[in-house]
């Protein structure tokens, strides 16, 4: 009995005529094939199944993580609890990967490190200087859930 899903199945039937085939494709071609083949495996049901099956005929998560070639936290990341909570956080995964990795140049104020860098100052002196009530900082929240940490110096007019 087959345990790859049809798209996983079709997917690498479809390399494996590629790949015996007298003329070969093109290589834009075999690389289409070949991702097509990973992006169906990444999502390949049999593999949670799979896990599943080790661990309730007693092989531990260490085993299952060097047959998957993870380490065992990544492992249970991926295929630890319900279905429901695998996908809670493969979803939360994806939303993280999405997120800009850059931070926006226009956030009011100063940095932590801009303002110490402008004052001659350590970052350290700077949280200091806020916490003693010389300097006014306040958090900015963005609406993809990042924070900034913002600085207003005195002669700031959003001060």
């Amino acid at each position: 009995m087959p345990f790859l899903s049809e798209p996983s199945r079709a997917a690498l039937d479809r390399l494996a005529q590629d790949e015996s085939a007298a003329t070969p494709p093109d290589p834009l071609t075999r690389v289409r094939g070949i991702r097509a083949l990973t992006v169906a495996l990444e999502t390949e049901s049999a593999i949670l199944q799979s896990v599943r099956e080790a661990l309730e005929g007693g092989s531990s998560w260490n085993e299952v993580a060097d047959a998957a070639g993870l380490g065992p936290a990544a492992a249970k990341w991926r295929w630890q609890g319900t279905d429901s909570e695998i996908e809670a956080r493969h979803e939360a995964g994806r939303k993280r990967a999405v997120r800009p990795s850059s931070v926006p140049t226009d956030l009011p104020g100063l940095s932590v490190s801009d303002a110490a860098a402008r004052l001659g100052v350590t970052p350290q002196a700077v949280y200091l200087k806020v916490t003693r009530g010389t300097l006014t900082a306040r958090t900015v929240d963005l609406a993809d859930g990042r924070k900034y940490k913002r600085v207003f110096l005195p002669d700031d007019p959003e001060a």
